[in-house]
């Protein structure tokens, strides 16, 4: 599925990912492959993303953390995602 993170400022992420975990304001989730279409508000917290391969901008690398090669995590104070066909479009402050 394809993760497309954007803030204010610029897009922080785009990229095909296997997982991606979200701060919701009723707890954390996680959105698989084929994952029903959904509209959730985020609060403030930590976006965990999970992907064979990473490519960042120069801008935005230093926004994100390595917890692994497949896996990093950008903390974000709020916004909104939603998820339909498969395509993740998070609007994180």
């Amino acid at each position: 599925m394809i993760l497309e993170i954007v803030s204010p400022e610029a897009s922080l992420f785009k990229g095909e990912v296997t997982s991606v975990t979200l701060p919701g304001v009723d707890g954390s989730f996680q959105i698989l492959n084929n994952h029903a279409p959904i509209v959730s508000i985020l609060q403030q917290g930590t976006v965990s993303i999970t992907a064979n391969s990473f490519e960042f901008s120069k801008e935005s690398a230093n926004l994100f953390t390595k917890v692994s090669n497949q896996t990093y995590t950008l903390a974000i104070s709020s916004g909104t995602i939603e998820m339909t066909d498969n395509k993740i479009i998070v609007l994180a402050d």
